[in-house]
């Protein structure tokens, strides 16, 4: 017997996990499931689907993970939900498994810390060391970069990007893709300043900071034509390579930017 299953679990013979793997009291675990070694797994949990999830991740109670999506295309594909190592995610959590129309899977990377009531839709895409905080609920085919953090009831539109370090404020509603480094808040997000503070979390200096101000100022404060302001932080962006990622992000906006 395995000690470190509660003998109320039930786990279908086919999944596979690692023998250090806790699961909690009534925690249910399908067929196609793989878990990394040292994950724990609270009470009342569901893990369907081909669902994948790596090491030292901590999974609180009544979370469900590997759900199908809420598509109506969807049609049993085996498509899948693929989280990776360290990550906190908390009680209530939905994440959804991918579609075919999409990416084919729903992707969580590593050292997040995802709090209650969080929503991942079909084809998600995150990064490393987000921050999402409670009831933040991301629609379908959503990519979110690393070290974002995402205020309390953020809502995000289907296909919206949110760049590196961004931030996103209490309830916004975003609809349009947010940059890297910039904040976004409202109910239709508007541009709120700069993640100054996150920045400097996260190693920034004072200067680099500033040419990021400047960047924004470029798109936001100075009154130019959008195209403008990107040949502008373009050019910056060969002195300064903490513009590299802004530009890059600009250039490659399908939905265009918060503006």
């Amino acid at each position: 017997m395995n000690h470190l299953i509660h003998p109320t679990a039930i786990i279908d013979p086919k999944a596979e996990l690692d023998s250090s793997v806790k699961v909690g009291p009534y925690s249910v675990i399908g067929a196609n499931v793989q878990i990394g070694a040292n994950t724990e797994i609270g009470a009342h949990v569901v893990i369907d689907g081909y669902t994948t999830i790596g090491e030292n991740n901590k999974i609180f109670q009544f979370a469900s993970l590997g759900a199908q999506p809420q598509d109506k295309k969807y049609r049993d594909e085996p498509t899948k939900l693929i989280i990776g190592n360290r990550n906190t995610i908390r009680e209530f959590t939905t994440f959804n498994t991918g579609t075919v129309t999409g990416i084919g899977e729903t992707r969580l990377g590593d050292d997040n810390w995802m709090m209650a009531y969080v929503h991942l839709a079909h084809d998600c895409v995150v990064g490393n060391h987000t921050i999402f905080a409670n009831n933040t609920s991301l629609a379908g085919h959503v990519e979110i970069g690393d070290y974002v953090v995402m205020g309390g009831y953020t809502l995000v539109f289907q296909f919206c990007r949110i760049g590196d370090y961004a931030m996103t404020a209490f309830a916004a509603g975003v609809h349009k893709d947010v940059p890297p480094y910039f904040m976004a808040s409202g109910y239709r997000a508007e541009p709120a300043g700069l993640n100054s503070e996150g920045m400097r979390r996260n190693g920034f200096t004072a200067e680099q900071i500033a040419t990021v101000k400047n960047a924004y100022k470029e798109i936001y404060m100075r009154d130019l034509p959008l195209e403008e302001a990107k040949s502008n932080i373009a050019k910056m962006a060969q002195e300064h390579p903490e513009l590299l990622r802004l530009s890059k992000f600009l250039e490659t906006s399908q939905r265009g930017i918060m503006r």
